[in-house]
């Protein structure tokens, strides 16, 4: 993909490589064809970050090209969702002669929702100050008859949120329109309409599973939330502080009861279902944990923590590794087959790959 740039005409070229490449890296582990759930092929993207780029009076959102490592210009965003896409060039007409809101800012952050709300990060190589507080809140009340939009200004150990520092995204699964609160610099899935297809699958597949869920990396409850109907308990973990607030936050929008959110790693949880009977204050005993899902970063999981997912009758794993991903199966299939299989294009134009798998242990 060009730097900033979508090719449409080339989407479905891109996405049957990724399939192919999937299925290859599954030979083996299993000879179902993933189900293809396609992004828009452009204005996908909730999230986006620059560089702020200044030349005299001029001033420009800029992307380093990863090759030449030299700075790219870029007056129009396809990549990112009309609100942000669309909104960029206003922002830069509103500060690019506000010499307080200006002034050696070196990079913007946008998160937008599906719902029209938009939250911008400034960050600057100086420290902020009252004037810089007052020109921010001017600009918001300005543009709020625009657009829905709220700033905070950062710098070195500094953050001045003007009004919040979150928006709130909803998303539909099964019918149900869920409310999740997507926090400043807190990880989330940039592709919202491709995470609302990722939602759904892993409700169709939770429909035909019973017992309690064990979620390990929960986020801000991304999956949680959606599956919270299927299972009579969820209990979900999760090591960031700031996701376990939002998931919190999130489960108490939803007026959801029956998820459990605990702060521990992975391996953490690991050790404590190999050493006692005990999670913190939860008594496993109680619980009928039948099914387990992992979300985990590009590494995969640990061995401990494989050992430990392969323990549960049903897996739900979604990946954004296929070689790692592809290495856990390994181990995974020596008990489990594969029930289901979904690559969910996710970052479109780009080599990831973003895959859901349901494992069922056999003989069960």
């Amino acid at each position: 993909m060009s730097i900033g740039q979508v090719h449409p005409s080339q989407y479905e070229t891109q996405l049957a490589e990724k399939a192919n490449r999937l299925s290859q890296l599954l030979i083996g582990v299993t000879s179902k064809t993933p189900e293809l759930f396609r992004s828009q092929d452009a204005h996908f993207r909730q999230r986006a970050e620059f560089r702020i780029w200044h030349d005299g009076d001029d001033i420009y959102h800029a992307m380093f090209d990863p090759e030449t490592r030299k700075p790219v210009r870029i007056d129009y965003f396809p990549v990112a969702c009309k609100l942000i896409a669309d909104f960029m060039p206003v922002l830069l007409q509103h500060i690019q002669f506000n010499h307080t809101l200006r002034y050696k800012l070196y990079q913007v952050d946008y998160l937008a929702t599906t719902t029209g709300e938009l939250l911008i990060s400034m960050i600057y190589k100086h420290k902020l100050d009252e004037s810089w507080i007052n020109a921010a809140t001017e600009l918001t009340q300005k543009l709020r008859p625009i657009v829905n939009v709220r700033f905070i200004g950062r710098s070195r150990k500094q953050k001045v949120v003007i009004s919040d520092d979150f928006v709130i995204e909803n998303f539909t699964v099964n019918q149900q329109v869920l409310h999740y609160q997507q926090v400043e610099s807190s990880f989330t899935q940039p592709n919202a309409g491709v995470n609302q297809l990722m939602l759904n699958w892993a409700a169709r597949a939770a429909q035909s599973l019973q017992g309690d869920l064990l979620e390990l990396y929960c986020g801000n409850g991304n999956f949680s939330l959606a599956l919270a109907p299927y299972f009579n308990r969820i209990i979900a973990t999760e090591l960031a502080r700031s996701s376990i607030k939002s998931a919190e936050y999130n489960i108490s929008l939803n007026n959801i009861t029956n998820v459990d959110v605990l702060q521990m790693s992975a391996e953490d949880v690991a050790s404590a279902f190999k050493e006692g009977n005990h999670l913190k204050h939860l008594d496993l005993n109680a619980l009928k944990l039948n099914t387990v899902l992992v979300d985990p970063p590009r590494a995969g999981l640990d061995p401990a923590t494989l050992a430990l997912v392969s323990q549960f009758d049903d897996i739900i794993y979604i990946s954004c590794n296929p070689e790692t991903l592809a290495t856990n199966l390994a181990t995974l299939a020596v008990t489990h087959d594969v029930a289901d299989l979904a690559l969910f294009d996710q970052f479109p134009y780009t080599h990831h790959i973003e895959t859901g798998i349901w494992l069922r242990k056999r003989n069960v």
